[in-house]
C-alpha cells in the first residue's frame, strides 16, 4: 500500500517545514529540542525512509532541466522523489540547489530536506592557498578567517556542508594529498583543525553563511604506506593515540558535526569499519554526537579489500562499527532495509544513525527553512566580493615561507633595475590555484607576472623557458610532462645575462599534487632542473620562487641559488602576494610544517622522531660505524620543521623558568626574550619544545607544545611567556589512555625545531 504524504499537525511540530518557506532569520534550537524533533519524526518514519537518510549521492543530472532518462539517474531521481535519498554532493548553485531541494521537499511523503555536501578545501570561488600552506603561517585567526571566507561563499551557493578539513598527519611528502592538511606535527594540526572547524561553523549553524565542517580521514590515511594513494597504513596503536588522532579529538571538541573515514585499514580492520575507531573511540570515549560519512564508495570497497564477501556483509559490517552514511556506494539502499527487516541488524543501530544525520540538520535549520541556504541575492553578493579577495591576500602573504637570502639579495629593489622573470609557471593564472578547487574557475588566479608588473619602477623581461606540462589538465586527467623540448632555453638565457636579478618561477603544476597524485621523484618535474642551472652559468643573483603543493628535493638550489622563496600554491591572489612579498612590502613570516628532505631515501622524515638505543644524533667522540645513519647521505634533513627566515633577524635569549620543579596538575611559566636584531620589523614565530628524558614508553626527542606570534619593531625586544600543564606534559598509552608521569624534561625555545636554547625542570607526583 502506499503511503500518503503526510501533513498532519504531529509532522508540521516535528520539523517545522514550510514547503514555500523564505530564508528568516532563525532561533537555534537546544540540545533537547533537538532531540525532541528528531524522536518524533522517526516515529514517523518507515524503515525505507530510515534507510533513505543514510544515503548519498552524487549530483547525477541537470537539475533545473528534465528528468533524467538513464536507468541509473532514473532511479536516483526515482529514490529523490520517494525519500530514499539523504543527502546528495556535487549539487553547486542557488537554482540546482534549490531545484533539488524542492524535490526532497515537497514531492517526497515526510518532506525531509537534503543535506548539500561538496569539497570546499581551501576556499569555493575566491581560493585561499592550499591547506599546506596556510599551516605554513601558523597564523590560526588568518586560517579561522580563510576558512570563514570558504563558509561564505559556499553557504552563498547553496551548500551546507565540507567535507574539511583535511586534519590527516603525514610525514611522507610523496603523498600527494599533503597539501590538504596540516603537515607533520599533531600538536600544530591540532590546533589547525580548530581553527578551521570554528571557520566553516561559525558560533551558530542557523546562520546562512555558515556550514557543517567535516574532519577527515579518521583514521591514518596521512600513514599510506610509500606514501602511495588508497594504499594501506600501517603504524602502531601508540602512534595512533599521539600522533594521529589529536587533530581529531581537538576538532571534535571544537564541535565539527561530521567526520569522514578514509580508504586505508588500520590494526587489519578497513577504518570504514573499524568499530575500535568508530564506536569506541570517537562515539563512546569522546561523546561524538554528530555522524559518521564514508568515503567515495569506501564500504562498498570492502568487497574488493577481502574484508566483506557481498554487499550485504559490507553493510552489516559498516553500520554496525558506525558509519551512518555511505556516500555513493550503493551498499545501504540496496542491502540495510532487508537486513533490519530479518533481523541481522539491530532496528536500533539504524535508528542511531538516522538520528545523528537528522539532528544535524535541525542544527542547520533545514527543517525550518529548506531553502535557507538558495537566495540568489545573497549569491551574487557574498561570491568574489572585495572582502574576501582582500581576507585571502592576507593568507597568502602570510603562507609564505623564506629559506633563504644570501647577500641581502631580497627584498628587490623598486627601482632603476633589470629584472628578469624566468619559468613555466611565470604567466601561468590556473596553476597556483592548486588542487581541489572544484568549485573555482580556470584561470582566474592572479599569475605571478601580473603581480610584479603592478610595479613600474623596473624593467620587466620574461621568458618561459621551457613548459612544464604539455597538456591542458583537468583534475581527472593524467599530466604529460615536458621532458624533451628545450626550444625556449636559448631565449631565457640571453634574457638572464643581462639581467640585474633574475626571477625564476619553478615548481609542480597545481594538479600534480592532490587526491591520486603521488610521486616517487620529489625533484622539480620535467626540464626546469635543468633550466634553472643554465641560467645560473651566466647570472648567478637568482631568486628561487617556488610554487608547489609537498616539499621538494632541493640540493642543488640549496647549495648554489642565494635566495629561495617557497611561494606554494596561493589561490586566486598568488601572484599579488608573492610580488609584495620579494619587493618588502610584507616580510615574511611563515614556518615550513613540514619537513623538507635531502633525499627521498630518508622518507618518512620528521622532527619529532623516538630514540633509539644508538640514535642518529650520537654523542661528539661516541660516533661508530654501527649507529643509525646512511652512508650515501646525511641523517638531517635539508630544512627542518618550523624553519623560516625573515627580512629581518631574531635573538633568543635569557630562557628562564619560575620554578625548578612542580607537581602533577599545577603549572610553570616558562619566558624568554625576543629581540628584533636586525634592520626593519619583522615577526617571528616562537616556537617551544619539549624533551620527557625518561617515561614508561619512549618518548619523541622534541615535540612542539607551543607558540607564539611575535611582531618587533627594530631593536625591540619581548619577554614572552608560555604556560606547561599536565595537557603540554602528558601521553597516550597503546591503549589509548592519557598519562602524566613524572620525572625530569627538557625545555627548547626558538625559531625552529632546531631550537637549542635549553633548560630543564622536574615534574613530581
Amino acid at each position: 500500500m502506499k503511503l500518503k504524504r503526510i501533513t498532519t499537525p504531529i509532522l508540521i511540530a516535528a520539523i517545522s517545514l514550510t514547503a514555500n518557506a523564505q530564508t528568516s532569520s532563525s532561533m537555534k534550537l537546544s540540545e533537547a529540542e533537538i532531540t525532541t524533533k528528531v524522536d518524533s519524526l522517526l516515529k514517523l518514519m518507515t524503515l525505507e525512509e530510515k534507510v533513505g537518510q543514510t544515503v548519498q549521492y552524487n549530483g547525477f543530472w541537470d537539475v533545473t532541466g528534465p528528468a533524467p532518462n538513464g536507468a541509473n539517474e532514473a532511479k536516483k531521481y526515482d529514490d529523490l522523489k520517494n525519500g530514499r535519498v539523504g543527502s546528495m554532493l556535487s549539487v553547486r548553485g542557488v537554482k540546482e540547489v534549490r531545484a533539488v531541494q524542492k524535490i526532497a521537499v515537497e514531492e517526497s511523503r515526510l518532506g525531509i530536506p537534503l543535506i548539500i555536501g561538496f569539497d570546499v578545501i581551501h576556499g569555493y570561488k575566491t581560493l585561499s592557498p592550499i591547506p599546506l600552506a596556510e599551516a605554513a603561517s601558523w597564523d590560526l585567526e588568518a586560517i579561522k578567517k580563510s576558512a570563514q571566507v570558504a563558509a561564505s561563499e559556499a553557504a552563498a551557493s547553496g551548500i551546507n556542508w565540507t567535507f574539511a578539513p583535511m586534519v590527516d598527519i603525514s610525514r611522507d611528502p610523496r603523498w600527494g594529498r599533503v597539501m590538504e592538511g596540516g603537515g607533520e606535527d599533531p600538536y600544530l594540526g591540532s590546533k589547525i583543525a580548530v581553527a578551521r572547524v570554528t571557520g566553516f561553523q561559525g558560533e551558530d549553524l542557523t546562520d546562512p553563511l555558515t556550514i557543517a565542517a567535516c574532519a577527515k580521514h579518521f583514521a591514518g590515511y596521512g600513514f599510506a604506506e610509500a606514501g602511495r594513494e588508497y594504499n594501506k597504513a600501517e603504524f602502531s596503536a601508540v602512534t595512533l593515540h599521539n600522533v594521529v588522532l589529536p587533530p581529531f579529538k581537538a576538532a571534535v571538541e571544537a564541535g565539527t558535526r561530521t567526520l569522514m573515514n578514509g580508504f586505508n585499514e588500520w590494526n587489519g580492520l578497513p577504518v570504514t569499519a573499524n568499530k575500535y575507531l568508530l564506536r569506541d573511540v570517537l562515539k563512546d570515549k569522546w561523546d561524538f554526537s554528530g555522524f559518521v560519512v564514508s568515503d567515495w564508495a569506501s564500504i562498498q570497497e570492502m568487497i574488493t579489500w577481502g574484508y566483506a564477501k557481498d554487499e550485504k556483509e559490507a553493510a552489516i559490517r559498516a553500520i554496525n562499527a558506525g558509519t551512518d552514511m555511505d556516500m555513493e556506494g550503493y551498499v545501504y539502499n540496496e542491502a540495510l532495509e532487508e537486513l533490519v527487516e530479518n533481523g541481522t541488524i539491530d532496528e536500533e543501530v539504524l535508528n542511531d544513525a538516522v538520528r545523528r544525520i537528522l539532528s544535524v540538520k535541525f542544527e542547520l535549520g533545514l527543517f525550518e527553512d529548506p531553502y535557507r541556504y538558495c537566495d540568489e541575492e545573497r549569491e551574487k553578493t557574498v561570491i568574489g566580493s572585495k572582502e574576501n579577495h582582500e581576507a585571502v591576500l592576507d593568507m597568502a602573504k602570510k603562507s609564505i615561507v623564506l629559506l633563504k637570502n644570501e647577500k641581502n639579495l631580497l627584498p628587490l629593489q623598486k627601482k632603476n633595475q633589470h629584472i628578469a622573470i624566468i619559468g613555466p609557471l611565470v604567466d601561468d593564472d590556473n596553476s597556483p590555484l592548486g588542487s581541489w578547487r572544484l568549485g573555482s574557475d580556470d584561470h582566474t588566479g592572479v599569475s605571478f607576472l601580473e603581480g610584479m608588473q603592478a610595479y613600474k619602477g623596473n624593467k620587466i623581461s620574461y621568458e618561459k623557458g621551457v613548459s612544464l606540462i604539455s597538456n591542458d589538465p583537468q583534475f581527472t586527467k593524467e599530466l604529460h610532462v615536458n621532458t624533451s623540448d628545450t626550444t625556449g632555453f636559448s631565449k631565457a638565457i640571453e634574457t638572464a645575462k643581462t639581467a640585474d636579478v633574475v626571477v625564476m618561477v619553478l615548481g609542480e603544476h597545481g594538479f600534480q599534487t592532490g587526491e591520486g597524485r603521488s610521486r616517487t621523484v620529489l625533484e622539480l618535474p620535467g626540464l626546469q632542473q635543468e633550466l634553472l642551472e643554465k641560467v645560473y652559468e651566466v647570472n648567478k643573483n637568482i631568486v628561487l620562487v617556488l610554487n608547489n603543493g609537498r616539499p621538494l628535493l632541493l640540493n642543488w638550489a640549496a647549495e648554489n641559488i642565494p635566495a629561495i622563496v617557497e611561494a606554494w600554491q596561493l589561490g586566486t591572489e598568488s601572484g599579488n602576494a608573492i610580488a609584495q612579498v620579494l619587493y618588502g612590502d610584507y616580510n615574511p613570516s611563515g614556518k615550513l610544517p613540514m619537513t623538507f628532505p635531502r633525499s627521498v631515501g630518508q622518507i618518512p622524515i620528521y622532527y619529532n622522531k623516538r630514540n633509539t638505543g644508538r640514535p642518529v644524533d650520537p654523542a661528539p667522540g661516541q660516533e661508530q660505524v654501527f649507529w643509525s645513519k646512511y652512508i650515501d647521505e646525511e641523517n638531517s634533513p635539508l630544512y627542518s620543521f618550523g624553519y623560516g627566515l625573515s627580512y629581518t633577524s631574531f635573538e633568543y635569549t635569557n630562557l628562564k623558568l619560575n620554578k625548578d620543579s612542580f607537581k602533577t596538575s599545577g603549572e610553570i611559566d616558562v619566558q624568554v626574550t625576543l629581540k628584533n636584531i636586525g634592520d626593519v620589523a619583522g615577526r617571528e614565530v616562537a616556537q617551544l619544545y619539549i624533551h620527557d628524558k625518561y617515561a614508561s614508553i619512549i618518548r619523541p626527542v622534541k615535540e612542539l607544545k607551543g607558540f607564539q606570534l611575535v611582531d618587533l619593531k627594530k631593536g625591540e625586544s619581548k619577554t614572552i611567556h608560555f604556560t606547561l600543564t599536565d595537557k603540554e606534559l602528558g601521553f597516550y598509552d597503546a591503549e589509548g589512555n592519557y598519562k602524566v608521569e613524572s620525572g625530569e624534561f627538557s625545555v627548547f625555545v626558538g625559531g625552529s625545531s632546531e631550537a637549542s636554547l635549553e633548560t630543564t625542570f622536574t615534574l613530581e607526583d
